[in-house]
Protein backbone atom coordinates (compact mmCIF):
# COMPACT_ATOMS: atom_id res chain seq x y z
CA UNK A 1 0.00 0.00 0.00
CA UNK A 2 1.37 3.47 -0.80
CA UNK A 3 1.87 5.47 2.17
CA UNK A 4 -0.38 8.72 1.11
CA UNK A 5 -3.21 6.24 -0.09
CA UNK A 6 -6.48 7.00 1.01
CA UNK A 7 -8.95 5.72 3.78
CA UNK A 8 -11.59 4.36 1.31
CA UNK A 9 -14.89 1.66 2.06
CA UNK A 10 -14.37 -1.48 0.60
CA UNK A 11 -16.88 -2.71 -1.91
CA UNK A 12 -19.51 -5.16 -1.01
CA UNK A 13 -17.87 -7.65 -3.14
CA UNK A 14 -14.54 -7.30 -1.64
CA UNK A 15 -16.00 -7.24 1.91
CA UNK A 16 -17.45 -10.66 1.25
CA UNK A 17 -15.12 -12.18 -0.35
CA UNK A 18 -12.43 -11.04 2.67
CA UNK A 19 -15.33 -12.64 4.84
CA UNK A 20 -15.39 -15.96 2.67
CA UNK A 21 -11.65 -16.68 3.62
CA UNK A 22 -12.71 -16.83 7.04
CA UNK A 23 -16.32 -18.55 6.79
CA UNK A 24 -15.28 -20.53 3.59
CA UNK A 25 -11.78 -22.72 3.41
CA UNK A 26 -13.17 -25.95 1.46
CA UNK A 27 -15.82 -27.25 0.15
CA UNK A 28 -16.23 -29.13 3.66
CA UNK A 29 -16.95 -25.29 4.77
CA UNK A 30 -19.90 -24.64 3.07
CA UNK A 31 -21.54 -28.34 4.00
CA UNK A 32 -21.50 -27.09 7.73
CA UNK A 33 -22.63 -23.81 7.08
CA UNK A 34 -25.80 -24.91 5.02
CA UNK A 35 -26.38 -27.95 6.95
CA UNK A 36 -26.60 -26.06 9.93
CA UNK A 37 -28.85 -23.28 8.32
CA UNK A 38 -30.94 -26.45 7.89
CA UNK A 39 -30.83 -27.79 11.22
CA UNK A 40 -31.66 -24.03 12.41
CA UNK A 41 -34.31 -24.11 10.07
CA UNK A 42 -36.03 -27.34 12.07
CA UNK A 43 -35.48 -29.71 9.34
CA UNK A 44 -36.23 -33.29 9.49
CA UNK A 45 -34.50 -34.28 6.59
CA UNK A 46 -30.86 -32.95 4.87
CA UNK A 47 -29.92 -34.57 1.54
CA UNK A 48 -26.09 -33.38 0.37
CA UNK A 49 -25.35 -34.05 -3.07
CA UNK A 50 -21.93 -33.27 -4.13
CA UNK A 51 -19.83 -33.27 -7.68
CA UNK A 52 -15.38 -33.06 -7.89
CA UNK A 53 -14.84 -33.94 -4.30
CA UNK A 54 -18.01 -30.54 -3.87
CA UNK A 55 -15.65 -28.28 -5.99
CA UNK A 56 -17.93 -28.61 -8.68
CA UNK A 57 -21.26 -28.69 -7.04
CA UNK A 58 -22.91 -28.99 -3.73
CA UNK A 59 -26.91 -28.93 -3.45
CA UNK A 60 -28.31 -29.10 -0.01
CA UNK A 61 -32.03 -29.69 0.01
CA UNK A 62 -33.71 -29.83 3.82
CA UNK A 63 -38.02 -29.60 4.54
CA UNK A 64 -37.41 -26.96 7.17
CA UNK A 65 -40.00 -23.56 7.63
CA UNK A 66 -38.14 -21.94 4.28
CA UNK A 67 -38.01 -18.88 3.28
CA UNK A 68 -40.89 -16.31 2.55
CA UNK A 69 -40.16 -14.80 -1.34
CA UNK A 70 -39.86 -11.15 -0.44
CA UNK A 71 -36.86 -12.24 1.80
CA UNK A 72 -34.63 -14.27 -0.22
CA UNK A 73 -33.02 -11.09 -1.36
CA UNK A 74 -32.43 -10.62 2.18
CA UNK A 75 -30.84 -13.75 3.11
CA UNK A 76 -28.01 -13.56 0.55
CA UNK A 77 -26.94 -9.94 2.60
CA UNK A 78 -24.21 -9.60 5.00
CA UNK A 79 -25.10 -10.21 8.52
CA UNK A 80 -28.92 -10.98 8.03
CA UNK A 81 -30.20 -13.57 10.27
CA UNK A 82 -33.72 -14.41 12.13
CA UNK A 83 -32.06 -16.06 14.65
CA UNK A 84 -31.10 -12.80 16.62
CA UNK A 85 -32.44 -9.42 17.09
CA UNK A 86 -30.68 -7.68 20.11
CA UNK A 87 -27.70 -8.21 22.46
CA UNK A 88 -29.65 -9.82 24.82
CA UNK A 89 -29.88 -12.82 22.36
CA UNK A 90 -26.50 -12.56 22.04
CA UNK A 91 -26.18 -13.26 25.34
CA UNK A 92 -27.76 -17.16 24.90
CA UNK A 93 -27.56 -18.10 21.51
CA UNK A 94 -29.05 -21.28 21.10
CA UNK A 95 -28.76 -21.68 17.46
CA UNK A 96 -25.78 -23.01 15.63
CA UNK A 97 -25.62 -20.27 13.69
CA UNK A 98 -26.59 -16.25 14.46
CA UNK A 99 -23.97 -14.41 12.41
CA UNK A 100 -26.00 -13.99 9.24
CA UNK A 101 -22.53 -14.63 7.19
CA UNK A 102 -22.68 -18.17 5.75
CA UNK A 103 -24.90 -17.11 2.65
CA UNK A 104 -23.20 -13.98 1.68
CA UNK A 105 -20.17 -15.23 2.10
CA UNK A 106 -20.59 -18.28 0.16
CA UNK A 107 -22.76 -16.50 -2.34
CA UNK A 108 -19.24 -14.53 -2.94
CA UNK A 109 -16.97 -17.25 -3.85
CA UNK A 110 -19.60 -19.84 -6.11
CA UNK A 111 -22.35 -19.44 -8.88
CA UNK A 112 -25.32 -19.65 -6.27
CA UNK A 113 -29.04 -20.70 -6.12
CA UNK A 114 -31.17 -20.20 -3.52
CA UNK A 115 -34.75 -21.80 -3.63
CA UNK A 116 -36.94 -21.88 -0.84
CA UNK A 117 -41.08 -21.67 0.15
CA UNK A 118 -42.85 -21.82 3.71
CA UNK A 119 -45.72 -23.78 4.00
CA UNK A 120 -48.53 -22.58 1.72
CA UNK A 121 -46.68 -20.79 -1.06
CA UNK A 122 -45.28 -22.00 -4.49
CA UNK A 123 -41.91 -21.32 -4.29
CA UNK A 124 -39.45 -19.04 -5.56
CA UNK A 125 -36.02 -18.47 -6.56
CA UNK A 126 -32.68 -16.23 -6.50
CA UNK A 127 -29.60 -16.57 -8.31
CA UNK A 128 -25.96 -14.79 -7.66
CA UNK A 129 -22.65 -15.42 -9.58
CA UNK A 130 -19.94 -14.17 -6.87
CA UNK A 131 -19.94 -10.76 -8.08
CA UNK A 132 -21.69 -7.12 -7.38
CA UNK A 133 -25.08 -7.91 -9.04
CA UNK A 134 -28.76 -7.51 -7.71
CA UNK A 135 -30.44 -10.74 -7.44
CA UNK A 136 -33.84 -11.30 -9.36
CA UNK A 137 -36.71 -13.45 -7.98
CA UNK A 138 -38.44 -15.68 -9.77
CA UNK A 139 -41.17 -18.60 -9.13
CA UNK A 140 -39.81 -21.87 -8.92
CA UNK A 141 -41.87 -24.54 -7.73
CA UNK A 142 -40.67 -26.31 -4.54
CA UNK A 143 -42.26 -28.06 -1.43
CA UNK A 144 -41.60 -26.86 1.76
CA UNK A 145 -38.10 -26.02 3.05
CA UNK A 146 -35.41 -25.18 0.91
CA UNK A 147 -32.24 -26.08 -1.87
CA UNK A 148 -29.62 -24.19 -1.60
CA UNK A 149 -27.60 -25.47 -5.42
CA UNK A 150 -23.95 -23.65 -5.07
CA UNK A 151 -21.70 -24.48 -7.96
CA UNK A 152 -17.98 -23.46 -9.48
CA UNK A 153 -16.80 -23.10 -5.78
CA UNK A 154 -13.57 -20.50 -5.79
CA UNK A 155 -14.14 -19.70 -9.51
CA UNK A 156 -13.20 -16.28 -9.20
CA UNK A 157 -10.80 -16.58 -6.90
CA UNK A 158 -8.24 -18.93 -8.53
CA UNK A 159 -5.80 -18.69 -5.80
CA UNK A 160 -7.98 -20.15 -3.25
CA UNK A 161 -9.06 -22.85 -5.02
CA UNK A 162 -5.09 -24.01 -5.95
CA UNK A 163 -4.78 -24.67 -2.61
CA UNK A 164 -7.56 -27.40 -2.34
CA UNK A 165 -6.66 -31.21 -2.31
CA UNK A 166 -7.69 -33.77 -4.72
CA UNK A 167 -11.34 -34.69 -4.69
CA UNK A 168 -11.15 -37.95 -2.99
CA UNK A 169 -9.55 -35.74 -0.06
CA UNK A 170 -12.29 -32.49 -0.44
CA UNK A 171 -15.07 -35.51 -0.15
CA UNK A 172 -13.59 -37.39 2.70
CA UNK A 173 -13.98 -33.73 4.72
CA UNK A 174 -17.05 -33.68 3.42
CA UNK A 175 -18.41 -36.96 5.11
CA UNK A 176 -16.70 -36.02 8.05
CA UNK A 177 -18.70 -33.36 8.44
CA UNK A 178 -22.22 -35.08 7.65
CA UNK A 179 -20.86 -37.56 10.06
CA UNK A 180 -20.87 -35.20 13.06
CA UNK A 181 -23.97 -33.64 12.46
CA UNK A 182 -25.62 -37.07 11.82
CA UNK A 183 -23.94 -37.84 15.57
CA UNK A 184 -25.50 -34.58 16.86
CA UNK A 185 -28.85 -34.64 15.77
CA UNK A 186 -30.57 -38.25 15.78
CA UNK A 187 -33.93 -37.00 15.41
CA UNK A 188 -32.75 -35.97 11.54
CA UNK A 189 -32.24 -37.95 8.94
CA UNK A 190 -29.22 -37.86 6.30
CA UNK A 191 -28.61 -38.56 2.79
CA UNK A 192 -25.39 -37.40 1.30
CA UNK A 193 -24.75 -38.22 -2.62
CA UNK A 194 -21.38 -37.57 -4.32
CA UNK A 195 -21.12 -38.30 -7.98
CA UNK A 196 -24.30 -39.98 -8.17
CA UNK A 197 -23.47 -42.32 -5.47
CA UNK A 198 -25.49 -42.87 -2.11
CA UNK A 199 -22.14 -42.46 0.43
CA UNK A 200 -24.20 -42.19 3.38
CA UNK A 201 -28.19 -43.19 4.36
CA UNK A 202 -29.18 -42.55 8.07
CA UNK A 203 -33.12 -42.72 8.40
CA UNK A 204 -33.73 -40.67 11.61
CA UNK A 205 -33.06 -42.21 14.92
CA UNK A 206 -35.83 -41.67 17.45
CA UNK A 207 -35.60 -45.02 19.61
CA UNK A 208 -32.33 -45.78 21.74
CA UNK A 209 -31.99 -48.91 19.71
CA UNK A 210 -31.56 -46.63 16.32
CA UNK A 211 -29.35 -43.93 17.89
CA UNK A 212 -26.72 -47.11 18.96
CA UNK A 213 -26.99 -48.48 15.35
CA UNK A 214 -26.09 -44.66 14.06
CA UNK A 215 -23.49 -44.69 16.37
CA UNK A 216 -22.20 -48.17 15.36
CA UNK A 217 -22.51 -46.97 11.58
CA UNK A 218 -20.67 -43.96 11.52
CA UNK A 219 -18.14 -45.17 14.47
CA UNK A 220 -17.79 -48.70 14.28
CA UNK A 221 -19.18 -51.99 15.91
CA UNK A 222 -16.71 -51.94 18.01
CA UNK A 223 -17.04 -48.05 19.89
CA UNK A 224 -20.46 -49.46 20.92
CA UNK A 225 -19.53 -53.24 21.81
CA UNK A 226 -16.91 -51.03 24.44
CA UNK A 227 -19.25 -48.33 25.06
CA UNK A 228 -20.54 -47.71 28.74
CA UNK A 229 -23.78 -45.31 28.92
CA UNK A 230 -23.42 -41.89 30.75
CA UNK A 231 -26.27 -39.76 32.42
CA UNK A 232 -25.39 -37.23 34.51
CA UNK A 233 -26.98 -34.33 35.74
CA UNK A 234 -26.30 -31.65 38.29
CA UNK A 235 -28.03 -28.37 38.46
CA UNK A 236 -27.85 -27.10 35.09
CA UNK A 237 -25.72 -29.53 33.80
CA UNK A 238 -26.26 -32.71 32.02
CA UNK A 239 -24.34 -35.10 30.46
CA UNK A 240 -25.17 -38.08 28.39
CA UNK A 241 -24.19 -40.39 25.89
CA UNK A 242 -21.00 -43.33 25.97
CA UNK A 243 -17.71 -43.64 27.32
CA UNK A 244 -15.72 -46.31 26.36
CA UNK A 245 -13.75 -49.07 28.57
CA UNK A 246 -10.00 -48.18 28.40
CA UNK A 247 -9.80 -51.87 26.48
CA UNK A 248 -10.67 -49.95 23.49
CA UNK A 249 -8.49 -46.91 22.81
CA UNK A 250 -6.84 -45.74 20.04
CA UNK A 251 -3.15 -44.26 19.51
CA UNK A 252 -4.54 -40.89 18.48
CA UNK A 253 -7.63 -38.52 19.88
CA UNK A 254 -9.54 -38.90 16.54
CA UNK A 255 -12.49 -40.69 18.21
CA UNK A 256 -13.44 -38.31 20.83
CA UNK A 257 -16.27 -35.86 20.40
CA UNK A 258 -18.03 -33.93 22.53
CA UNK A 259 -21.26 -31.86 21.93
CA UNK A 260 -21.98 -29.01 23.84
CA UNK A 261 -25.65 -27.87 23.47
CA UNK A 262 -25.28 -29.45 19.72
CA UNK A 263 -22.24 -27.88 18.83
CA UNK A 264 -19.67 -30.15 18.82
CA UNK A 265 -16.15 -28.73 20.15
CA UNK A 266 -12.57 -29.87 21.11
CA UNK A 267 -11.70 -28.60 24.19
CA UNK A 268 -8.45 -28.37 26.15
CA UNK A 269 -10.24 -28.18 29.39
CA UNK A 270 -12.90 -31.18 28.74
CA UNK A 271 -10.34 -33.15 27.23
CA UNK A 272 -7.80 -32.71 30.24
CA UNK A 273 -11.10 -33.24 32.35
CA UNK A 274 -12.14 -36.61 30.82
CA UNK A 275 -8.21 -37.95 30.34
CA UNK A 276 -7.94 -37.30 34.26
CA UNK A 277 -11.35 -39.73 34.52
CA UNK A 278 -9.30 -42.55 32.64
CA UNK A 279 -6.11 -41.85 34.41
CA UNK A 280 -5.46 -44.68 36.36
CA UNK A 281 -7.32 -47.35 33.86
CA UNK A 282 -5.43 -46.16 30.60
CA UNK A 283 -1.70 -47.00 29.64
CA UNK A 284 0.57 -43.64 28.75
CA UNK A 285 0.26 -42.72 25.34
CA UNK A 286 -3.15 -44.45 24.63
CA UNK A 287 -6.07 -42.25 24.27
CA UNK A 288 -9.75 -42.65 25.18
CA UNK A 289 -12.51 -43.07 23.16
CA UNK A 290 -15.80 -41.31 23.94
CA UNK A 291 -19.20 -39.49 22.33
CA UNK A 292 -20.50 -36.97 24.82
CA UNK A 293 -23.40 -34.91 24.83
CA UNK A 294 -22.95 -32.06 27.31
CA UNK A 295 -26.26 -29.80 27.75
CA UNK A 296 -26.14 -26.27 30.03
CA UNK A 297 -28.07 -23.07 29.91
CA UNK A 298 -26.77 -21.16 27.08
CA UNK A 299 -26.35 -18.05 28.73
CA UNK A 300 -23.60 -19.87 30.19
CA UNK A 301 -21.30 -20.70 27.34
CA UNK A 302 -20.09 -17.47 24.66
CA UNK A 303 -20.04 -19.29 21.11
CA UNK A 304 -19.75 -15.65 19.75
CA UNK A 305 -15.29 -15.70 19.81
CA UNK A 306 -14.89 -16.58 15.86
CA UNK A 307 -16.19 -16.04 12.85
CA UNK A 308 -15.98 -19.58 12.18
CA UNK A 309 -17.87 -20.63 15.52
CA UNK A 310 -14.93 -23.19 16.00
CA UNK A 311 -14.69 -21.59 19.93
CA UNK A 312 -16.43 -21.38 22.44
CA UNK A 313 -15.92 -20.22 26.00
CA UNK A 314 -17.22 -21.61 29.63
CA UNK A 315 -18.76 -18.70 31.91
CA UNK A 316 -17.77 -20.76 34.71
CA UNK A 317 -15.24 -23.54 33.91
CA UNK A 318 -14.15 -24.85 37.41
CA UNK A 319 -18.12 -26.43 37.65
CA UNK A 320 -17.92 -28.13 33.65
CA UNK A 321 -14.20 -29.55 34.90
CA UNK A 322 -15.55 -30.62 37.62
CA UNK A 323 -18.73 -31.83 37.15
CA UNK A 324 -17.06 -33.79 33.95
CA UNK A 325 -14.23 -35.14 35.68
CA UNK A 326 -16.56 -36.88 38.02
CA UNK A 327 -19.53 -37.93 35.45
CA UNK A 328 -17.32 -40.14 33.51
CA UNK A 329 -15.20 -41.12 36.85
CA UNK A 330 -18.00 -42.76 38.50
CA UNK A 331 -19.11 -45.05 35.36
CA UNK A 332 -15.76 -46.51 34.96
CA UNK A 333 -15.18 -46.91 38.35
CA UNK A 334 -18.63 -48.43 38.59
CA UNK A 335 -17.48 -50.81 35.66
CA UNK A 336 -14.29 -51.87 37.44
CA UNK A 337 -14.20 -51.90 40.84
CA UNK A 338 -11.15 -52.41 41.00
CA UNK A 339 -10.31 -48.61 39.51
CA UNK A 340 -11.38 -47.29 43.16
CA UNK A 341 -8.91 -49.64 44.94
CA UNK A 342 -6.14 -48.13 43.02
CA UNK A 343 -7.35 -44.60 43.65
CA UNK A 344 -7.15 -45.23 47.31
CA UNK A 345 -3.78 -46.65 47.20
CA UNK A 346 -2.81 -43.84 44.92
CA UNK A 347 -4.09 -40.85 47.44
CA UNK A 348 -1.93 -43.10 50.52
CA UNK A 349 0.83 -42.36 48.33
CA UNK A 350 0.21 -38.66 47.92
CA UNK A 351 -0.25 -38.33 44.57
CA UNK A 352 -3.19 -36.29 43.17
CA UNK A 353 -4.85 -36.99 46.71
CA UNK A 354 -7.69 -34.31 46.39
CA UNK A 355 -8.56 -34.60 43.05
CA UNK A 356 -8.88 -38.64 43.56
CA UNK A 357 -10.66 -38.06 46.99
CA UNK A 358 -13.37 -35.88 44.74
CA UNK A 359 -13.64 -38.39 42.29
CA UNK A 360 -14.50 -41.11 44.80
CA UNK A 361 -17.00 -39.18 47.19
CA UNK A 362 -18.19 -36.65 44.66
CA UNK A 363 -18.48 -33.15 43.89
CA UNK A 364 -20.30 -30.38 46.28
CA UNK A 365 -21.53 -27.61 43.88
CA UNK A 366 -20.16 -25.03 43.57
CA UNK A 367 -17.98 -25.22 46.78
CA UNK A 368 -15.82 -28.25 46.02
CA UNK A 369 -12.50 -27.45 45.08
CA UNK A 370 -9.78 -29.65 43.32
CA UNK A 371 -5.90 -28.75 44.02
CA UNK A 372 -4.59 -30.26 41.01
CA UNK A 373 -8.13 -28.82 39.06
CA UNK A 374 -7.11 -25.39 40.23
CA UNK A 375 -3.57 -25.68 38.92
CA UNK A 376 -4.63 -26.78 35.32
CA UNK A 377 -7.69 -24.40 35.07
CA UNK A 378 -5.16 -21.44 34.77
CA UNK A 379 -3.66 -22.90 31.80
CA UNK A 380 -7.22 -24.46 30.59
CA UNK A 381 -9.54 -22.12 30.77
CA UNK A 382 -8.91 -20.25 26.95
CA UNK A 383 -11.23 -20.33 24.00
CA UNK A 384 -12.31 -23.71 22.89
CA UNK A 385 -11.81 -24.71 20.03
CA UNK A 386 -13.79 -27.37 17.95
CA UNK A 387 -12.61 -30.95 16.82
CA UNK A 388 -9.84 -30.99 14.65
CA UNK A 389 -11.36 -31.98 11.68
CA UNK A 390 -13.66 -29.75 11.54
CA UNK A 391 -10.86 -27.25 11.97
CA UNK A 392 -9.29 -28.64 8.76
CA UNK A 393 -12.93 -28.59 6.83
Amino acid sequence: MKSDASIQILSPRLANQIAAGEVVERPASVVKELVENALDAGSTQIDIDCESGGIGRIRIRDNGAGIHANELPLALSRHATSKIFDLDDLEAVSTLGFRGEALASIASVSRLDLISAVEGEAGSKVSVEGREMEPSIEPSAHPRGTTVDVRDLFFNTPARRKFLKTEKTEFGHIDTVVSRQALSRFDVGFRLVHQGRVTRQLPPALTENSQMERVATLLGRGFMDAALSVDSSAIDLSLRGWACRATFNRAQTDCQYVFVNGRIVRDKLISHALRQAYRDVLFHGRHPCYLLYLELDPAQVDVNVHPTKHEVRFRDSRLIYDFLLRSVSRVLAADRPDQVLAQEQESQSGGMQAETQQIQSGIRFPESRSVDSLDVLSQLTRPVETHQSLDDA
